[in-house]
């Protein structure tokens, strides 16, 4: 097996890589939760980072396709 880099350069995905190296430790049927908690916890932090730009939310990335109007809340006392 190849080497893997030591670190990411971001602390959140480094602690959750750095959490794999238990899998030595536990029976391979446990295995598995390991891993899914490791993609959950870098699937949470990839949408943080595209999510947020400094406190800002990212514009979708692409040209803008028109699309139908979105309704608004109604408007109280019409019906």
């Amino acid at each position: 097996m190849s080497e893997l880099p030591q670190e990411s350069g971001d602390a959140r995905v480094d602690a959750i890589v750095a959490g794999l190296a238990r899998l030595g430790e536990l029976p391979v049927a446990e295995h598995v939760a390991v891993f899914d908690e490791a993609f959950s916890g870098l699937e949470s932090t990839l949408a943080a980072v595209e999510g947020h730009v400094e406190g800002h939310v990212d514009e979708p990335a692409g040209p803008r396709v028109p699309g139908p109007p979105v309704p608004g809340p109604p408007a109280v006392g019409r019906p």
